[in-house]
């Protein structure tokens, strides 16, 4: 008897009846959402026909359920979290997992019995070169990222001096090690045997036990106790990333932790006392002979077939079935946020209506707390632009920010917090600037990555307050250069301090017709300039431009030009997305890279030659947060593009009250202003 398929709920197909004899299968929403989604009709009741009975792994409540199925003589589907669960375990946290795994013939860690990963691992080719090389992009990403199976650490945390073996203890009690061994008691024997050959192999190194983070948690015990920490034997208890002491590892040693498998993925051959479902393809060196295992794998085909053939994966922002690379986007992102705001965040010169949002994107952990002058109670401060002083960190819109102007009280989708200096200004290092210089280290799946954002903003038509915009065609010249001139707001932080020559508008026109003396130059003018609230108006601007332009929309505009020449408008930014060549007079954080024209001088910093996929990452994926305002959490940029697209984007009506009540009626153009 078949299953559905793992998407047949997507075209409305009839989904299979799975009763369950588990409440957990109906209370926990995520679990039951998944299911349906993979074509499963979670109920309680009695199995009868072709219905299917669901059982969680190989926990105390399987067993009613094996017992009906057995009595029924009907099929089992063996539910268990996938390999990529949540920040958090969630006996800790109680986060919803992002994946599962369906299994209808065994469980992935009992290799008494086979499994269907057992069985893909065995039967399937795995030679798919596409699919190879896609994994081993995720592998190389998933490492980079720091990820596991619970993806929260804290990067404080000094790590201990490399050249250690290290020693992975599990909770008593596990389904994996009472999989691979006959009891708790011979459990505890086999992680002493395990502990003691890590010390006899390995005579002069430090041995290192590191516990499970619900040991830690306080939540289960381990198998090992403190008073096994002698001589150069000890726990290397906090909350470290997994990826990060296995890169400071010279041996892994382990029962069937889920750590051995990433143990592989970092480039460790890792000891194996018992049964786990990595163990066995020549990737282990193994205690026991697993006779049915006698392929050989490669890392990258053992992840292709455990990490993105087997698992089920879902993605909360759409409430739909996904690949691996979206749930790794997801929890790159929340993970991101958890680091970032977990002691709390304290925003001083933050007014009042920007407040509620900048609650729901920073104080997710710990709620915000505004207008404090000292630090009670932990946090760190967080100011707005140049309000932000020595040792706060700089707050500030993205480079994609919303359908719509600040000025619209339109909030952000993306902003970027700065702890070195900001994005604007030149005259100081700042963490962008950091980043971009960093950038030709990128992984080969990093600049893939940028590539396909590059595509996307560039079919979308998105610019930094719009997206999707069409507009008529001008009637431009056929014979003469086409120069788009972007205006700015001329008391913009930009141009007062990364312009110090050319300040003005005008300036920058007669600056430009100048050195062009046959070029047909377009003239846009800054929008919140044109309402009159912004200085920067050029009333004479036809002395030097050619035509001037005010509703066409920046992304049709650049699709007609030859070059853009600016002071430092991200236009220029977004020029070079659409390989428009690009002259800037002033030194905004894209000049100086080798990829525009600059005749500004460029401080030495700015050395290094990047590719526009480095400047693209930095600017775009690294260096922002971005807040999806439908699940209201953090997301990666794929989802805030996706967000723009389909228009759903927060327009804060109530913001408007905030305004009226401190009298800023008339200044509504100063809102969300640097």
């Amino acid at each position: 008897m078949q299953p559905p398929s793992s998407h047949a709920n997507a075209g409305g197909e009839t989904s299979r009846r799975l009763c369950v004899y588990n409440s957990g299968f109906l209370t926990q929403g995520r679990i039951k959402r998944i299911l349906h989604l993979a074509g499963w009709s979670v109920t309680i009741g009695r199995q009868s026909g072709d219905d299917w009975v669901g059982v969680w792994g190989a926990a105390p409540s399987a067993e009613r359920g094996l017992a009906v199925a057995e009595g029924r003589d009907a099929p089992v589907l063996r539910v268990e979290d996938a390999f990529l669960r949540s920040l958090h375990p969630g006996r800790v946290e109680r986060e919803p997992p992002l994946g599962l795994v369906l299994d209808r013939t065994g469980l992935h860690f009992d290799a008494s019995r086979p499994s269907d990963l057992e069985t893909l691992l065995l039967d399937d080719p795995l030679d798919d070169a596409a699919q190879l090389h896609t994994a081993r992009d995720l592998m190389a990403r998933f490492c980079r990222a720091r990820l596991s199976k619970y993806s929260a650490y804290d990067p404080e945390l000094p790590l201990p001096a490399p050249g250690y073996v290290l020693v992975i203890d599990q909770v008593e009690g596990d389904a994996s090690v009472l999989a691979s061994v006959p009891g708790p008691d011979m459990a505890r024997a086999r992680f002493a045997e395990m502990l003691y050959y890590a010390q006899t192999e390995h005579p002069a190194a430090r041995i290192l036990i590191r516990s499970h983070p619900e040991t830690l948690a306080g939540k289960r015990s381990g198998h090992f106790t403190k008073d096994q920490a002698q001589g150069r034997i000890s726990f290397v208890d906090g909350a470290f990333a997994p990826m990060d002491l296995l890169e400071g590892a010279i041996a892994v040693y382990t029962l069937s932790s889920q750590m051995g498998f990433e143990a592989i993925l970092a480039g460790h051959k890792p000891r194996v006392f018992g049964t786990p479902f990595y163990a066995g393809w020549g990737l282990t060196e193994d205690e026991h002979q697993l006779i049915r295992r006698q392929r050989r794998l490669t890392r990258a085909q053992l992840f292709a077939g455990a990490m993105m053939r087997y698992p089920v994966w879902y993605d909360p922002y759409h409430d739909r079935l996904c690949d691996l690379e979206r749930v790794i986007g997801t929890l790159e992102a929340t993970q991101r946020a958890w680091i970032e705001d977990r002691h709390g965040w304290i925003g001083r010169d933050i007014r009042l209506w920007k407040r509620p949002h900048m609650q729901a994107m920073f104080g997710r952990q710990t709620p915000m707390r505004f207008g404090e002058t000292r630090l009670t109670g932990g946090g760190r401060v967080m100011a707005w632009g140049r309000t932000a002083k020595e040792g706060e960190v700089c707050v500030e819109d993205g480079f994609i920010r919303s359908q719509g102007l600040g000025a619209e009280l339109v909030p952000p989708l993306s902003l970027v917090l700065d702890d070195t200096g900001i994005y604007f200004d030149p005259t100081r290092p700042s963490r962008l600037e950091s980043l971009i210089a960093k950038s030709p280290n990128l992984p080969d799946h990093a600049r893939a990555r940028a590539r396909r954002i590059i595509q996307r903003v560039i079919a979308e038509r998105v610019t930094k307050y719009a997206t999707g915009a069409q507009f008529a065609p001008l009637d431009l010249p056929d014979t003469r250069p086409v120069l788009l001139v972007p205006g700015q707001v001329e008391d913009d932080a930009s141009v007062v301090i990364g312009s110090p020559e050319v300040t003005t508008n005008a300036a920058l026109l007669k600056r430009v017709r100048d050195a062009n003396a046959e070029a047909y130059i377009l003239y846009k003018p800054h929008p919140d300039v044109l309402t009159g609230l912004r200085p920067g108006l050029v009333p004479d601007a036809t002395e030097w431009a050619d035509q001037i332009v005010t509703d066409a929309p920046m992304a049709s505009l650049l699709s007609q030009v030859d070059a853009v020449w600016t002071m430092t408008s991200l236009t220029g930014f977004e020029a070079l997305l659409r390989e428009v060549p690009v002259t800037t007079l002033g030194l905004p954080f894209y000049a100086g890279w080798g990829l525009t024209t600059d005749l500004c001088m460029v401080p030495a910093r700015r050395g290094q030659v990047v590719s526009l996929e480095m400047l693209v990452h930095a600017a775009l994926i690294d260096y922002p947060r971005y807040f999806d305002p439908v699940t209201r959490q953090a997301c990666p940029i794929e989802v805030a593009l996706d967000r723009l697209a389909a228009g759903h984007v927060t327009r804060a009506i109530g913001l408007r009250v905030l305004a009226k009540a401190q009298g800023v009626m008339a200044s509504y153009a100063w809102l969300w202003r640097r």
